[in-house]
């Protein structure tokens, strides 16, 4: 598919009023993406598991204006308050969909939004907003346009919300998805994310993520940021050519139920989205302190223990400890007695594979 697809004809129906809640979870990479060219078209292919527990639940409500206006009108509320410093990148998300979603100068929304988890954390909200709010508005769509069937359904949601923050394109549905172009991916597309649809070993069917909470507060450089400083990075090629690798690689590991072969991808993963960053220009390291003595206590329980726990982070400091459910009740007792310290205000999210986003 391309572009000129998500365009709508003219709307077959018309609505006066409405409201529509969708929940979308956020997704953990474990191919990262990073570094991007165009409209939010990614540089490298990219492979994630979705979340089931870390959400956001966006309820909108729309009215028909007397006349069509000639600025996007909405207001946004965030856990039921006024928020108006979200309200630009909304609006800059309505400039960019605007063209596919063209009743968007017809209606006065109202958005309400509230996450399961802190927000500006490294934990993805911004894909489970965006790709919330997404689903909102094609829902909208629907509406107007009764003949969208449910694969197109998802595809454009996910064509959106790729608009708004690349990663929220992997948000959509579960529970493992690709986004980018990748030859050994048939259905792959840079436009929108596809579920994985390759062989799974049942061991990674109902795979779990504990997310330690290091730092709550606003990441030290934004993702949009980070992802411009791959434009003339050193090592930016290679990086490429790493994770179109490494991808292959892990198509054999999830096929086979590979465990040992998961952990040493998954980690390399977390560690070269973090070195792209700290020889970038300028450079920035966004794990803390805390951060390396869990990655190091990680290594040291795998080792003793004989499990196959690991880690990957996202662009912060937080740690994701994925790990097997047969394994939960070991490292989760390793976690109390030997993480939670190094978590802020002892703070961590038990969370798992989950199979996307639902209407309420």
């Amino acid at each position: 598919m391309t572009e000129i697809d998500f365009v709508p004809s003219a709307y077959t129906a018309d609505r006066e009023e409405g409201s529509v809640t969708w929940q979308a979870p956020s997704n953990i990479a474990l191919i990262k993406y990073w570094g991007k060219r165009g409209n939010q078209i990614p540089a490298n292919p990219s492979l994630s598991f979705t979340l089931n527990k870390c959400l956001t639940t966006t309820t909108v409500s729309y009215k028909k204006l007397s006349s069509r206006s000639d600025n996007f009108s909405f207001d946004l509320l965030f856990d039921d308050l006024p928020k108006e410093d979200f309200k630009p990148k909304i609006k800059s998300f309505f400039v960019k969909i605007e063209e596919y979603m063209p009743f968007l100068k017809d209606y006065h929304f109202l958005i309400n939004t509230s996450n399961t988890f802190p927000h500006s954390s490294g934990i993805a909200s911004s894909a489970s907003g965006m790709a919330a709010l997404a689903l909102c508005l094609m829902d909208i769509e629907r509406v107007l346009n009764l003949s969208a069937d449910e694969d197109f359904f998802k595809r454009k949601a996910s064509f959106l919300a790729r608009l708004g923050s690349g990663s929220a394109c992997r948000s959509i549905d579960g529970e493992i998805i690709t986004w980018g172009i990748h030859k050994a991916i048939a259905t792959s597309s840079d436009l929108y994310a596809v579920k994985y649809s390759d062989e799974v070993h049942k061991v990674f069917k109902n795979y779990r993520d504990t997310i330690l909470l290091v730092h709550k507060g606003q990441k030290q450089v934004s993702s949009t940021l980070g992802h411009n400083l791959m434009h003339n990075h050193p090592f930016a090629a290679q990086r490429f050519n790493q994770a179109h690798e490494n991808l292959v690689k892990l198509k054999s590991v999830l096929a086979s139920g590979d465990l040992e072969g998961f952990v040493a991808i998954v980690e390399q993963e977390a560690l070269t989205l973090h070195a792209m960053m700290m020889t970038s220009s300028p450079y920035f390291v966004l794990m803390m302190p805390n951060t390396l003595k869990i990655i190091n206590a990680i290594w040291d329980f795998r080792k003793a223990s004989k499990t196959h726990l690991c880690f990957t982070l996202d662009a912060g400091a937080n740690v994701h400890l994925l790990y097997p459910k047969n394994e939960a009740a070991e490292v989760l007792q390793f976690i109390k007695d030997e993480l939670v310290v190094y978590c802020e205000n002892g703070q961590y999210i038990c969370d798992e594979i989950g199979i996307g986003a639902k209407k309420l």
